[in-house]
């Protein structure tokens, strides 16, 4: 026993779990939207966009998923650095995905 007291984990779990299920439901639609106009505007630009939205989207998928996953630990560890940089990464993509259907 290392002296620290038993998790009392409260609603966090939870909150966490609901905001990463927010945050991939937000990219999912916006993926769906960039597929949406690369199929009424057919263009490389378009399909390009939508390729790399799906890509990033499914890597803050698979991050979601591993962090949901160590919530359920008694003492879950934080994120390291390279799932940070890879999140703020995919977000980023997403940014300017969506960026790029505006034009």
């Amino acid at each position: 026993m290392t002296g620290e007291p038993p998790r009392d984990p409260g609603a966090q779990p939870e909150r966490t779990w609901l905001a990463w299920r927010r945050t991939t439901l937000t990219c999912a639609v916006s993926v769906a939207l960039t597929a949406r106009v690369a199929v009424e505007r057919p263009s490389g630009l378009a399909a390009g966009a939508a390729c790399l939205g799906a890509l990033a989207w499914i890597g803050l998928l698979v991050t979601a998923h591993r962090r949901i996953r160590r919530l359920s630990r008694p003492r879950p560890e934080t994120m390291g650095a390279a799932e940070t940089v890879g999140t703020l990464a995919c977000v980023l993509v997403l940014i300017g995905v969506g960026g790029m259907m505006v034009l």
